[in-house]
């Protein structure tokens, strides 16, 4: 228990590869940490928008497992996306589909000679990151879905029970087995898009309207009063039951917690910094060619604040807005750089590159408006 990493630890360790989402990496490293230490822990249900980091958590868990030997048994991580399960939960299968993933997920670690009890040791100490599990909801506009009830379901009968009856796959022998699940570590993870819209109406102009009240703001010497709405504050566990997540399913995750939209500094340091970020890979691109590839401080604040305006996408914004300022450099590489193989993009290269996307843009629903009006200017 001696070498087992303490909250504090596994925190620091995770915050190494996350980026404003503090809460997060804390209640992971609670949960980790205690899981860790055999107790009984619930497991974690993550709220956020796309590209806000959620599957950057889950990497920088399964990594740090990976790299500590006192933790190799609990170093098998599955992701799966949930809209699978909710395909399989139409034949019935989930839960054995599951399983059969772990375990094996633990013979591509431990290799194809392990003894199958050691597989199955391996895999049922695990942890299964569920992705997109809004996809599964048991209601959607109203309407039971079969395939959403019978996934949550499934994930409710690894999630609850003990011994978990699971018939092992060909190649490991074929025959019936019990499996204990209670070892394993359910994090569940999704955008749950229209979520904040319900409870903001919910308490602006719903059941609690007027609950929440306008502040006064004092901005550039101009007094104005605005409703700072924060989802964390405002939910409830019923929003979540009218989204579609059933009581028993949602009551099994000891944490919900909710990402928080990424600032304009965290986006910066993400594109900086990140390891898997934009401008590392093309970094790496024109390196490869020769060419050492250089952003001015205010060419990377002007690509931020331009990705900043798609808060939906978060981090995934940077990639798209860095993408239209590098793709036609990345084409000829040698184009613009200097004597010495030094690309060097400043604030006009990416001012002149957004405005020709945003010409491209204007060009192509002007073209899409003729196409669709007809020759007589009436649509067609």
């Amino acid at each position: 228990m001696a070498d087992l990493p303490t909250p504090l630890q596994i925190a620091a360790a995770l915050s190494r590869r996350v980026v404003g989402q503090n809460e997060a990496v804390r209640e992971m490293s609670v949960a980790l940490a205690k899981k860790l230490a055999n107790l009984r822990v619930g497991n974690i249900l993550l709220i956020g928008a796309s590209g806000s980091g959620k599957t950057t958590l889950m990497r920088a868990v399964e990594e740090l497992l990976a790299a500590n030997p006192a933790l190799a048994l609990r170093s098998t991580v599955l992701r799966v996306h949930a809209n699978v399960l909710g395909e399989e939960a139409e034949i019935g299968l989930p839960g054995a589909k599951l399983l059969t993933r772990l375990l094996e997920r633990a013979r591509q670690q431990l290799g194809a000679e392990t003894p199958v009890d050691r597989l199955l040791n391996q895999a049922a100490h695990g942890m299964v990151f569920v992705d997109e599990v809004d996809k599964i909801r048991a209601y959607v506009g109203g309407q039971p879905s079969i395939a959403g009830i019978r996934a949550q379901e499934a994930l409710l009968t690894l999630i609850e029970n003990e011994a978990v009856p699971f018939r092992l796959p060909d190649w490991a022998g074929g025959q019936r087995v019990t499996v204990d699940s209670s070892e394993l570590l359910f994090v569940c993870a999704g955008a749950f898009e229209g979520l904040y819209d319900s409870v903001f109406h919910r308490v602006t102009a719903g059941q609690d309207k007027g609950v929440l009240k306008p502040v006064t703001v004092v901005e550039e010497g101009r007094v104005r009063e605005e409703l700072q709405f924060s989802l964390r504050d405002w939910m409830r566990s019923e929003d979540l039951f009218d989204y579609g997540i059933t009581p028993q399913f949602l009551s099994r995750f000891d944490a919900v917690v909710m990402l928080e939209p990424l600032a304009e500094e965290h986006l910066l340091r993400i594109f900086l910094q990140g390891a898997d970020s934009a401008l590392r890979q093309s970094q790496a691109y024109f390196a490869s060619q020769g060419i050492k590839l250089e952003l001015t401080d205010a060419a990377a604040r002007r690509i931020v604040r331009e990705a900043s305006r798609q808060p939906r996408l978060g981090a995934r914004a940077l990639k798209e807005v860095f993408r239209r300022v590098i793709r036609g450099h990345e084409f000829e590489p040698r184009n613009g750089a200097n004597s010495e193989g030094l690309l060097a993009i400043d604030t006009p290269d990416v001012d002149r590159a957004l405005a020709l996307f945003r010409r491209r843009g204007d060009s192509a629903i002007s073209s899409a408006g003729w196409n669709a009006a007809g020759p007589g200017g009436a649509p067609s």
